[in-house]
């Protein structure tokens, strides 16, 4: 009788619920300057109806019974709040909030760490998050704002616009995708690159380490950078200036408005100018009566780089028929002189390039569609751009800037005025569906086709510019994601990666010299990958995550064809592929009242086949790329920071990665590699930073804020070749760079003045084959931002 009870009150309360389950509250967090916070938990108390805001801001929690109920909101970086209402029977609620800072906003241009926000830090995903909006003082781009995260590595070949290479946890050049607020930026030409887009363009980057979720989706092998811009609603105006040595020029405006109605327009725009004109060490032969000078400190003279971009979006926001709806163009143009080759040998004194970026975008994205809780998010763009390689002067030059010029038709390196469009489009759809608070779905594809044309108006007639240059690329994924609790989620995720490619290759047909005929050639990559990723929070400020991830990596354009300057095509390139393990723990703690430690930790290991690493060519004059049959990475990186109040902040992060060849018999070889177990060579295995800043509020006038701030960054030396060849090893030497800074903020940072000393010490620096980085610069830059809700 007992048990009948039991199970009668059971029932009854079951069929309560659906009896009840009509009322919801819904509505948007917001933070005191209006902007929308996501990853906000609100629960109701005594309950298990919770949610979890969104990108917007947006939060709705369904099926709670009427009746008088408490709600509890929690964040990272914002005080917890409570809120006492009353619900009557089917009534749908709505509840806007402002979330108050539980610490105030600290201007500084040194202070990198995990983003305050909660939606990106739960994630079971090996994720660290920049918050741009503490480094728009500064005059750092996107890449060097990257170059003092753990993991990160970016490597240039000079000054302001030169060739980049970046670097995740051992895994470099395209093994990282780079996105724009989740859109793909494999297409986005020379005008528009990480070293060149100022850091006033991001709100915050996501940096994936090793498995990337679904809904980025691109063939990532090692990791994936997510720039987030700025989609706030509000007017806004930011703009600055900076100048500083080597006669440097940076300008930035962002700008945005949003009417009652819906209608918004969106615009970003900055500018780049250097002459690049820094000292360099070099030995000297004089060319015309060949006297040899070691040791020379001479400037670099043909290494001019400008470029100035365009983006701008309007539409409509918050209609019922789409949340978002944008057509957008982005314009842009870049010019750049050619100083050296892959090393600093070569030199060059007329050779230079120049292109544009002509894009057209759209961008639509709608929630509940059809059903609730089905979102669709659609974008597409084309470039329809340009890029042009001129080399007619027939001379040869050294770094006294004596050239020896020849007669007849020739060049510095290869006779050329070939200006080639790489057409290129990309198309992503991104459908995802949540069952309930635990279940959700969510299916990805990425289309992209490229094609490169051109003509060289020197060789009219030249057989080889004919010849085709086309990939097709197109990636799906489906995944899944299961919330348990607010303490524990898990993904699982499965890709499909296929490609083909359309060439031509050279031949012989008849023997005799000159004799050059084309035969095309044909070739497609078919791969399945998969993973996994979850996490736990053991307690709310401690917790793990760990991730695992079959993935594939498809050949990219210019490592089929190379980029027609210090990059030689392969097309005999296969796919690489590799098994990604990951592990972290981040944990947060409060000593006292006003002392604050974090910590974050992450072990990896990368078991990679058919790896894609960059070399030099035959002669040593380019750089290609080849296949290793096998190479693994057990690396560790971790960061601790520290606080005080609002008057100090201080971290350190290192990073180790040991990258070794695994590929024990080389192809048609019984006997054991000399190179086995051998360290890759050219890729730097230790590194680190460390950071600084002082905060003196109220300077002068309450609401002005005096920050010093101060990073030091350190890379071990390392082997250009591989250990085992030869005795005699050139080293890329041990490397310290520090950098300082004073930003002064006025009226709340509505006035910014900020001043910057680059390579105090003045140190040499070295990235790529020796070739060398600006030595000690100054730069002074002025911000104006404004903001109405």
């Amino acid at each position: 009788m007992h048990i009948k009870k039991i199970l009668l009150t059971g029932i009854l309360s079951i069929l309560s619920q659906f009896l009840y389950a009509q009322s919801s509250i819904s509505g948007h967090l917001k933070d005191a300057a209006g902007t929308p916070v996501p990853g906000v938990s609100i629960k109701v108390q005594h309950g298990t109806a919770y949610a979890v805001s969104n990108t917007e801001g947006f939060y709705h929690i369904k099926n709670i019974r009427p009746g008088k109920h408490t709600l509890l909101i929690s964040a990272v970086g914002f005080k917890s709040e409570q809120k006492e209402l009353t619900l009557k029977e089917n009534e749908q609620l709505q509840l806007n909030i402002r979330l108050e800072n539980a610490i105030s906003e600290i201007n500084t241009v040194s202070v990198i760490g995990r983003s305050a926000s909660q939606e990106v830090n739960r994630q079971a995903f090996n994720v660290t998050a920049i918050d741009a909006k503490k480094l728009y003082n500064s005059t750092l781009d996107l890449s060097h704002a990257l170059d003092r995260v753990s993991g990160v590595r970016v490597r240039e070949t000079g000054g302001l616009g030169s060739r980049m290479n970046f670097s995740l946890n051992g895994f470099t050049g395209r093994q990282v995708k780079f996105f724009l607020d989740g859109v793909p930026m494999d297409n986005f030409g020379s005008s528009f690159q990480l070293n060149n887009i100022p850091i006033n363009l991001a709100e915050r980057v996501e940096v994936y380490k090793g498995v990337v979720p679904i809904w980025l989706g691109a063939d990532a092998l090692g990791g994936a950078i997510n720039i987030v811009t700025n989609t706030n609603r509000n007017t806004y105006v930011d703009v600055s200036y900076s100048f500083g040595s080597f006669n440097t020029h940076r300008s930035t405006l962002n700008a945005g408005y949003t009417s009652k109605s819906g209608f918004t327009v969106q615009l970003n725009a900055f500018q780049n100018y250097s002459d690049n004109n820094y000292k360099v060490w070099v030995n000297v032969a004089d060319i015309n009566t060949g006297d040899y000078y070691p040791k020379q400190h001479i400037k670099r003279f043909h290494d001019t780089y400008h470029n100035e971009t365009v983006i701008a979006n309007v539409g409509v926001v918050g209609k019922k028929y789409a949340d978002k709806l944008l057509v957008g163009i982005t314009l842009g143009k870049n010019y750049s002189e050619i100083q050296t080759g892959a090393r600093m040998v070569s030199v060059f004194g007329d050779w230079h390039r120049r292109g544009d970026i002509v894009m057209p975008s759209i961008k639509y994205a709608v929630k509940d569609l059809f059903v609730k809780g089905l979102n669709l998010n659609l974008t597409g763009n084309y470039n329809f751009g340009y890029e042009q390689n001129i080399d007619t002067v027939y001379r040869r030059y050294n770094w006294f800037q004596q050239y020896k010029a020849y007669k007849g038709k020739g060049s510095e390196r290869e006779r050329s005025m070939y200006k080639f469009r790489n057409n290129n489009g990309l198309a992503t759809a991104n459908l995802s569906y949540q069952l309930s608070p635990r279940h959700s779905f969510i299916l990805n594809n990425v289309f992209n086709t490229f094609s490169r044309s051109g003509k060289d108006e020197l060789f009219p007639d030249d057989q080889k510019y004919d010849q085709p240059k086309k990939v097709r690329k197109n990636i799906t994924g489906l995944g899944y994601k299961f919330d348990y609790s607010e303490k524990w989620n898990t993904s699982v995720f499965v890709k499909n990666y296929s490609q083909q490619n359309r060439y031509s290759q050279s031949y012989n047909p008849s023997g005799n010299w000159g004799d050059v005929a084309y035969k095309s050639q044909e070739s497609s990559f078919n791969k399945v990958g998969y993973g996994l990723a979850s996490t736990y929070f053991i307690k709310p400020a401690l917790q793990v995550k760990g991730s695992y991830e079959k993935s594939y990596r498809l050949p990219e354009t210019e490592e089929l064809f190379g980029d027609l300057i210090n990059l030689e095509g392969n097309v005999n390139l296969k796919p690489e592929s590799s098994n990604n393990y990951n592990l972290g723990i981040s944990y947060q703690m409060q000593i006292q009242k006003d002392h604050r430690l974090s910590f974050d930790g992450n072990l990896l290991y990368r078991d990679a086949k058919d790896f894609i690493r960059p070399m030099l060519n035959p002669n040593q004059t380019k750089q290609t790329n080849g296949n290793l049959a096998d190479v693994t990475n057990l690396g560790v990186d971790g960061e601790i920071r520290y606080s005080y109040k609002q008057l100090f902040t201080a971290g350190v992060n290192m990073t180790y990665q040991n990258l070794r060849n695994n590929t024990r018999f080389e192809e048609g070889q019984k006997e054991e590699s000399p190179l086995y177990r051998d360290r890759i060579p050219n890729m730097p295995y230790l590194f680190g930073n460390a950071d600084a800043s002082l905060f003196f509020h109220n300077v002068l006038r309450k609401g002005n804020t005096l920050t010093l701030g101060y990073n030091f960054l350190y890379v071990h030396a390392y082997y250009l070749s591989w250990p085992s060849q030869g005795d005699e090893k050139l080293e890329i030497p041990r490397q310290f760079c520090q950098d300082v800074n004073l930003v002064y903020s006025l009226a709340n940072g509505r006035y910014n003045v900020a001043l910057e000393c680059k390579n105090l010490a003045d140190n040499r620096l070295y990235d790529n084959f020796t070739l060398q980085k600006p030595g000690r610069a100054f730069y002074a830059k002025v911000r104006y931002f404004f903001n109405k809700n």
